[in-house]
């Protein structure tokens, strides 16, 4: 009877307990874990520099259309804080890295220009379309550093006028390199402040980074932390006045308006003469852009056909 059963060994290897074991064990093997990465990445608490830059990406696309009339938009994407070795780690080959010096602060902040933000506006600027460009890891030719140096003209001239209402400082191009090992702003493990934007070009879109040492911002924690007063939200309106005062805007002098058949537009000639039925104090209109503005008379000023302002339109 007791030839029925089986030993303890022979259980063992039908079920496989020692390969189970085995297993079990390679399954543990401890894998060694960075504990600082856990606080590498930490979005928002940065209220007042995203607020700054949020004005800064309106201003600057309006100076960079000057030159780049394909731009589409300029965007504030991320705002977040990790270490400067991981910021660095990310940004492709070749870019360009400019120090900037913003006195009257003390550290170094800088300006990352990727490689395809680059490709993408000096192929618009020679006629050709925005759109990804392999990098192959090699420098960049003098005519894109030209193209760079423009590029950061206007980014620190646009970045320093949107400070001026808040906090005065004078911002210094200080070097642009493109060997990253030569852009060591900070310690491999000290936190920044980085801000992501973008720029879409033809509906192309390619990034550009902002890069701040915490410590950079300390003597304006104030600013930086919080959100901006009441204050500079002034100084922001009259900015915005100031442009939209600048507009410029299509004036229509409407002298008459008639209906014809088309078969009778057909039948015109070189010499035809339209009979428009205006006399010299006939009431006319002056649109501003689409909209009716004003009732006018219609005159001669030096030699010249002009209209005089007879009423003003209000405004519905």
């Amino acid at each position: 009877m007791s030839d029925d059963f089986l030993s303890q060994e022979e259980i063992d290897t039908l079920l496989g307990g020692d390969d189970g074991e085995e297993s079990a064990a390679e399954a543990s093997t401890a894998v060694p874990f960075d504990f600082t990465q856990l606080e590498s990445i930490r979005k928002g608490g940065l209220p007042g520099l995203e607020l700054i830059f949020e004005r800064w990406v309106k201003s600057f696309r309006d100076e960079v259309r000057t030159v780049v009339p394909h731009v589409n938009m300029v965007s504030k994407d991320n705002v977040y804080i990790t270490r400067f070795s991981a910021f660095m780690g990310k940004i492709p080959q070749p870019s360009s890295y400019t120090s900037l010096l913003m006195r009257p602060l003390k550290e170094q902040g800088m300006f990352v220009l990727d490689s395809r933000l680059v490709f993408a506006v000096i192929s618009v600027l020679f006629g050709g379309e925005a759109k990804p460009f392999k990098v192959e890891g090699r420098e960049f030719t003098k005519l894109e550093m030209q193209v760079i140096n423009n590029f950061i003209a206007i980014v620190v001239e646009s970045f320093e006028e949107v400070w001026r209402p808040i906090y005065e400082i004078s911002i210094e191009r200080k070097s642009t390199e493109l060997n990253p090992v030569f852009a060591q702003i900070v310690s491999p493990n000290e936190k920044v402040a980085i801000v992501e934007c973008s720029m879409n070009i033809d509906e192309y879109e390619a990034p550009m980074f902002f890069c701040f040492p915490l410590s950079m911002f300390m003597p304006i924690k104030e600013i930086i932390y919080s959100e901006l007063s009441g204050e500079t939200e002034e100084g922001w309106s009259e900015e915005l006045q100031r442009r939209v005062l600048a507009l410029k805007s299509v004036m229509t002098l409407e002298v008459a308006r008639k209906h014809y058949l088309v078969k009778e537009i057909l039948a015109w000639q070189e010499g035809d003469e339209l009979t428009l039925g205006v006399s010299k104090d006939s009431g006319l209109l002056l649109r501003v852009g689409q909209k009716h503005k004003f009732e006018c008379q219609l005159g001669r000023s030096n030699e010249h056909y002009a209209a005089l302002i007879k009423e003003q339109v209000e405004f519905s």
